[in-house]
């Protein structure tokens, strides 16, 4: 599918954003705007762009900054940026969004994030309330609590003693490892990603994938799950915003599920009134490579037909 090829966008921030589009077939209904995941990039979502096209939405992805084939003179590959890498990564989203703006004026745009992704996603939204029609976060972990900050102190520490722009040495023992040591009877170190061994696979023999995120990477994930997650930041939203949450119950990412229904919790807690919680059975971290994708995809799409007006 030669319409999913990388094109260079320029941001404000200064990188050069590699992103790909697969345009709408018959009339267009709308535009959803992915944001991938840590250590991925993507060329992977064109499973679900074809999926989405092929029911009338135009799809844009991008590699993110330090991921794939996006460059900043900021960002080494592993970090978003040297400083700030957390509010550039967002601006780069909302570059997205004015590039789909000036080609598909007057069609609803839908922001959709997976794991890292969902978190750039949601702070999108809330700094940004009027740009999305409807928001989808699968995957996330907003609720890192006391773990978390024993998190961002290693990492303090790696930064004071070795610098921000190395790979952290630490953060990846206490999540990717920690998360391949949770399985049962594993055939690989991201048997954690999807029962579909064939999608493990893929991921592991791709070498823009699996990589260890920098000091600063890190640091910067943090703070969008402490800022997104926050009461404060979540009250931004639009009452009515249609949000579509998804985790999966044998995800160790996510606390098999509970970080997704956490945040469930928070978003009603401060008014939202259309959140809609999936929690799926003999699913781990990656939805839309599963062996149930076919299933969780059609189920978001019945989602997209009733969050998202009419024909325009």
């Amino acid at each position: 599918m030669s319409n999913f090829s990388p094109f260079t966008v320029s941001s404000p921030t200064g990188a050069e954003l590699a992103v790909r589009h697969m345009p709408a077939e018959g009339q267009p209904r709308g535009v959803v705007q992915i944001n991938h995941g840590l250590a991925e990039h993507a060329a992977r979502y064109q499973r679900f762009a074809k999926f989405l096209a092929e029911r009338g939405f135009h799809v844009y992805v991008h590699d993110h900054r330090g991921h794939g084939a996006t460059r900043a003179p900021d960002a080494i590959p592993g970090a978003f940026a040297a400083k700030d890498g957390a509010e550039k990564a967002i601006a780069d989203v909302a570059a997205i969004h004015a590039l789909i703006g000036k080609r598909h004026p007057g069609l609803p745009v839908v922001t959709f994030g997976h794991s890292m992704g969902g978190l750039v996603a949601l702070n999108f939204a809330e700094r940004h309330p009027d740009a999305s029609a409807a928001l989808a976060v699968w995957n996330s972990n907003f609720n890192a609590g006391l773990a978390g900050r024993a998190g961002q102190g290693f990492l303090a520490i790696e930064a004071f003693f070795k610098g921000s722009d190395t790979p952290s040495a630490i953060l990846p023992k206490l999540t990717f490892q920690a998360w391949a040591n949770a399985m049962p009877d594993r055939r690989t170190d991201f048997d954690w990603l999807s029962h579909d061994a064939a999608e493990v696979d893929l991921y592991v023999a791709d070498p823009l994938c699996g990589w260890d995120a920098t000091v600063s990477m890190w640091r910067d994930v943090f703070d969008l799950i402490y800022t997104g997650g926050s009461e404060a930041r979540l009250v931004q939203l639009p009452k009515d915003l249609p949000v579509h949450l998804t985790g999966g119950a044998e995800d160790p990412a996510t606390d098999k599920g509970a970080a997704i229904t956490w945040l469930a919790g928070q978003m009603r807690k401060v008014g939202l009134t259309n959140v809609t919680l999936q929690i799926l059975p003999k699913t781990r971290h990656e939805t839309l490579n599963e062996i149930n994708r076919d299933q969780s995809m059609a189920d978001f799409a019945t989602w997209l037909d009733n969050a998202l007006p009419g024909p325009v």
